[in-house]
């Protein structure tokens, strides 16, 4: 499980609404996406419940691609990690040297999940974040987490880059295309969610599906790309 507090147990929830039980999905229905992410969440959570729930999620996301992932990659960049449970998990089963992670720094009065067209939405703290990552297992000197709205992005050439449910689920793919054109080498593995799976055909020279999902609010598919046709 994840050690987890009310703070970074709200988040989790906002940025993963399948880990909420029946009847805080009921509620939100009931009340609304704005009540239920301002003042619901704040109050009627189980922290340790979350954090089991979590783990156990993040540990399917893992298995999804954990073949895909070996000892020479040594660098791994996070794009729309939220907490970063996966990289938790991802850095107890490989041997990487170091993660960085792109996030945006506020939460939105109302989330809506699916695509967003004017990229106006996201739902993260980067202190609670960092503070999860260390107490998770996450050394400090090995990570570092980058404000996209702020900070400089990282430049190094990024053996792995992961962003499930975040690149051209939440945020369009091209927001991204020329920065990791410049930061990927032509082995770079780029893991993300679409719902246009083969639009990518015309952006990489190679496109491998690693699962679907067809149960939350849009299908869509996992997609591992490699090699930009130009």
């Amino acid at each position: 499980m994840f050690y987890v507090n009310k703070k970074e147990a709200r988040l989790i929830v906002l940025q993963r609404i399948e880990l909420c039980s029946n009847s805080l999905k009921k509620i939100r229905k009931l009340f609304g996406r704005y009540l239920f992410s301002n003042f619901i969440t704040k109050f009627f959570l189980n922290s340790e419940t979350i954090g089991i729930s979590y783990y156990d999620r993040m540990s399917e996301e893992f298995k999804t691609f954990e073949n895909h992932i070996d000892h020479n990659d040594k660098n791994i960049l996070s794009i729309g990690g939220g907490m970063g449970g996966l990289e938790v998990i991802l850095n107890n089963n490989c041997e990487v040297i170091f993660f960085d992670f792109i996030e945006r720094n506020f939460v939105s009065k109302k989330v809506v999940y699916g695509w967003n067209d004017n990229n106006s939405e996201a739902y993260n703290n980067l202190n609670l974040q960092t503070q999860f990552l260390i107490k998770n297992g996450l050394p400090e000197e090995k990570f570092k987490v980058y404000d996209f709205d702020n900070d400089a992005l990282p430049l190094k050439k990024f053996d792995t880059v992961i962003s499930l449910y975040s690149l051209d689920y939440h945020y369009d793919f091209n927001l991204y295309l020329e920065y990791l054109k410049k930061n990927t080498h032509n082995q770079s593995k780029i893991i993300f969610d679409t719902i246009r799976p083969d639009f990518f055909k015309s952006i990489f020279k190679e496109v491998v599906i690693l699962s679907e999902t067809t149960k939350r609010v849009h299908s869509s598919k996992r997609l591992l790309c490699k090699n930009f046709l130009n």
